[in-house]
């Protein structure tokens, strides 16, 4: 799960994290009363989109001159002309995609006298299955760049779970910065501050971007990017509550309410599989076959009729699908519940694009047998490769 900027600076200001002072709108009519609750002389007009690359990004809907999801302000005016261009409009940065994204919500910050821009982000790093800080002194807009033509510019410093961020961390962390008097001070409280952050919420994801040495020689988060480990949720009901679902695609959204880990793409081929693993295997297969996944869907080990009839529903909402390929390996889930899943859904929601069928397991035979009097019009599969290619060819024509 993801959060808005604005929200992830709420909780980090939780822990003890530096962060400027900001009002949070989602009216232009908002945007004078917001500038005036804030110092001044410098606001920065913040879109709240789940995505990166705000600044770099552009309104479809505007000139090209009136361009960037991130803007500087010097004036109250200047604040709500920018919230006037920015609300309701869609912002399209290399993170979202060429759809876009409509803004909704906007951050009116105070602004900050910048002397450098750092990054840093908190990751679970999985060789080495422990929390890491990732970190670099070419913090802002072009941390990709860098991690891309000049990676020995980023520095990894794993954590012991036992110990947390201890003074070694910290002294090395500083290092890697090159902070030093009043910087290496407020690290001392700064980076442990994060890690516990981190670890107290069940983060999978944190990332600040930039964090700054501001004039004064002090640290400031002045962009946060915060996801949760969705399975952890159950235990966090106030970040629960901060789940912004027009932020989502609306098929994520029905898939999390019957318990399906769904996740949509970009291609013409949905997927309804048994066990992620096998997911995983069979998107690559149909990108193999030359033609692309629609989403990842695996639908558990012990889905009931009613379940895989949800899956087959989301599945076909999305209209880029034009083919759908079912694979199930029957090991807790029986082959002849997946077949009367399938006809359910078929009866409910329709036929209107190729099916094709691979069942191997667990009542494997009595699932085909259902299938076959059911006089649905699905093409049979002997095995993965076997229905990668029927249903990439009857996709194709």
């Amino acid at each position: 799960m993801n959060i808005h900027e604005y929200q992830a600076k709420q909780l980090l200001k939780g822990f003890g994290v530096p962060v400027a002072e900001g009002v949070a709108i989602t009216s232009a009519d908002q945007a004078e009363a917001a500038a005036r609750a804030l110092p001044g002389p410098l606001w920065v007009v913040k879109s709240q989109i789940h995505a990166g690359g705000r600044g770099k990004g552009f309104f479809r809907e505007l000139t090209p001159e009136a361009k960037g999801g991130v803007r500087l302000a010097r004036s109250v005016e200047d604040v709500v002309r920018n919230a006037r261009e920015m609300l309701g409009n869609t912002l399209v940065t290399a993170q979202t995609g060429p759809a876009g994204k409509q803004v909704n919500r906007l951050y009116v910050e105070d602004g900050a006298d910048i002397a450098r821009e750092l990054y840093l982000s908190i990751l679970v790093d999985r060789a080495f299955g422990r929390v890491a800080f990732v970190v670099s002194t070419e913090g802002g807009m072009d941390i990709e760049k860098v991690a891309h033509d000049t990676p020995d510019r980023i520095h990894t410093l794993v954590i012991d779970p036992t110990a947390g961020v201890t003074d070694a961390d910290v002294a090395a962390l500083s290092d890697a910065f090159g902070l030093e008097g009043t910087a290496r001070e407020d690290a001392k409280s700064l980076f442990p501050a994060l890690h516990k952050a981190f670890v107290d919420k069940d983060m999978s994801m944190l990332e600040v971007n930039p964090l700054i040495v501001m004039k004064d020689g002090h640290l400031r988060v002045l962009d946060a990017k915060v996801s949760f480990d969705g399975n952890a949720l159950f235990r966090h009901k106030d970040v629960q509550a901060l789940r912004d679902e027009t932020e989502e695609d609306p098929k994520e959204i029905e898939a999390s309410k019957h318990d399906l880990a769904y996740i949509a793409l970009d291609g013409t081929i949905g997927c309804m599989v048994n066990g992620a693993g096998l997911a995983m295997a069979t998107l690559d297969i149909i990108k193999l076959y030359g033609a692309e996944p629609a989403n990842f869907l695996d639908v558990g080990g012990g889905a009931s009729k009613e379940k895989v009839t949800a899956a087959f529903r989301i599945i076909t909402s999305d209209p880029n699908v034009k083919g759908i390929l079912v694979n199930i390996f029957g090991g807790i889930m029986r082959c002849d519940v997946i077949a009367e899943g399938v006809i359910a859904a078929v009866k409910e929601v329709g036929l209107k694009v190729p099916l094709v069928v691979r069942l191997e397991g667990t009542n494997v035979e009595l699932g085909k047998k259902i299938l076959r009097e059911s006089k649905l019009n699905v093409i049979p599969a002997d095995d993965l490769a076997d229905a990668a290619a029927k249903i990439v060819k009857a996709v194709k024509g």
